[in-house]
């Protein structure tokens, strides 16, 4: 299916229910359909700088447009949390985050060479004993037992080399990325592992202390953010 209807759009598209009828869905890809948006949708209509999908497939197959660092020319390819999108045209870049209600919005950076941040969700181990991290775009790198599920890496784009570590730990810092406290940050102050089918759970203290799902937390730093954060919101 390449289209849905505008009423059925998942709730983390910050898109009206009302206009036209149809709209694009997500092609398979580095994310799910209820956790990313089009690329053509973010090009019509929240940065604005194409009027209609003739015009979307035309400057996406001239390579105008970059999805962490890589030229994407899909209308449909999915771009999700952390991704960065970059138009070296007019230099400008875009990091995809998520606001309190859940919705996927996109932050303008300063600069235009920037990393990535990743989660790793979980690893592989391949013939031969070597270790491959699972990330949560859907990237599979290699790596070693040094890095843990739930950690988080910092990535150079477009190679997505490892810059630096962030472990899943007490006192590191992290945003949560879903439930009642999507788009908070603070600091973990405990991790609260649960022998049982339920879901182990985060204690976080920031503005307000909280507990969630460890599934909703990912490290973004130690001390301090290793990405930018709170840049112009663009509606």
């Amino acid at each position: 299916m390449t289209h849905q209807k505008r009423l059925s759009i998942p709730r983390s598209w910050k898109a009206g229910k009302k206009g036209y009828k149809w709209v694009s869905t997500t092609r398979p890809g580095p994310h799910s359909q209820a956790r990313s948006l089009p690329l053509g949708i973010i090009i019509r209509d929240i940065l604005k700088i194409v009027d209609n999908s003739r015009e979307g497939k035309k400057i996406l197959s001239e390579g105008k447009v970059l999805v962490d660092g890589i030229p994407r020319k899909d209308l449909r390819f999915p771009v999700g949390l952390f991704d960065v999108i970059t138009l070296p045209l007019i230099n400008e870049t875009y990091r995809m985050f998520q606001d309190e209600k859940g919705r996927l919005v996109l932050h303008k950076l300063d600069a235009t060479n920037v990393n990535k941040l990743c989660r790793i969700n979980n690893k592989t181990t391949l013939k031969g004993g070597k270790v491959q991290l699972n990330l949560n775009d859907g990237t599979n790198i290699p790596g070693s037992n040094e890095y843990g599920t739930k950690d988080s890496l910092i990535l150079s784009l477009p190679d997505k080399q490892i810059v630096k570590h962030l472990q899943f730990k007490v006192g590191n810092l992290a945003m949560v990325v879903g439930g009642q406290h999507s788009g908070e940050i603070g600091k973990i102050t405990e991790i609260k592992e649960v022998k049982s089918s339920r879901h182990n759970t985060v204690a976080i203290s920031g503005e307000t202390d909280f507990e969630t799902i460890e599934d909703y937390v990912i490290v973004i730093g130690e001390d301090k953010p290793e990405i930018r954060l709170g840049g112009e919101v663009i509606e």
